[in-house]
């Protein structure tokens, strides 16, 4: 009788034994895998924040990348400095040339037409050529004067004006510096009595051209004549101005 007691009681105490065991390993097996777990996690999120301290390291890095950003912008605001030089002194230059340009008193923008305000204008005539007069035209202004084209000649009431000879139309416009002259000849009649409608002349009107041709240049011109006056026919002919008198002498 004791002896089968003492069976039960070990068969139950194995029982119970077994039982816990069992519960052991569900529970507490469990519960201590997912602390582990969480240490690991817990570690693995130290780590994460570890390796942020690299991070932070490396956005140190960044601001060395920046310094170096920066380095080289103070050198290309230092390129571009002396690149404003170049250009400060390209444009000084500049102003010079057109400050000279604007300052020389022969610049065709700083010249005025020649005419009969501004020049003392003879009228001579010469024995030679034969049947030719001279007239000789002087700036007394203070500026210089463009003599354009060719005189425009009016004796008297005459009804027709006289021609010019292209052959010696000049290879540049006549400019007159103050106190310069410039020269037109005159083909009062033909050598060969061929003139027709010969009549003397007593008052002579020289007018002026302008830009274009056959425009007004501003006022005439009444030099004087011979006081016998001056003979002239159908063969009455003018030249361009000219610099220089020599080159109408022969003409």
């Amino acid at each position: 009788m004791r002896t089968r007691r003492f069976r039960l009681l070990a068969a139950t105490g194995t029982a119970l034994a077994a039982l816990a065991l069992t519960a052991c390993n569900d529970g507490s097996g469990t519960k201590d895998g997912g602390a582990a777990q969480s240490s690991s996690t817990a570690a693995t999120t130290t780590d994460g924040k570890g390796s942020a301290t690299p991070t932070a390291g490396a956005t140190a890095g960044s601001g060395s990348a920046s310094g170096s950003s920066a380095s080289t912008k103070g050198s290309s605001t230092s390129s571009g400095s002396g690149t404003s030089g170049s250009s400060g002194n390209s444009g000084s230059s500049g102003s010079g040339s057109s400050s000279g340009g604007s300052s020389d008193p022969s610049a065709p923008k700083n010249r005025v037409l020649c005419n009969g305000s501004n020049t003392r204008v003879t009228a001579q005539p010469v024995s030679r050529p034969l049947n030719h007069m001279l007239i000789t035209v002087k700036n007394t202004g203070s500026k210089y004067c463009d003599l354009t084209y060719y005189p425009v000649l009016r004796f008297d009431e005459m009804q027709w004006v006289p021609q010019a000879d292209e052959e010696t139309h000049p290879q540049a416009v006549t400019t007159l510096a103050p106190g310069e002259s410039g020269y037109a000849a005159v083909l009062l009649s033909s050598a060969d009595g061929s003139g027709q409608g010969g009549t003397t002349g007593h008052k002579l009107t020289i007018g002026f051209q302008g830009k274009t041709p056959n425009s007004s240049g501003g006022a005439s011109a009444t030099p004087s004549l011979p006081a016998k006056g001056v003979y002239y026919d159908s063969a009455l002919k003018v030249t361009y101005w000219q610099q220089n008198q020599d080159d109408i002498a022969g003409w």
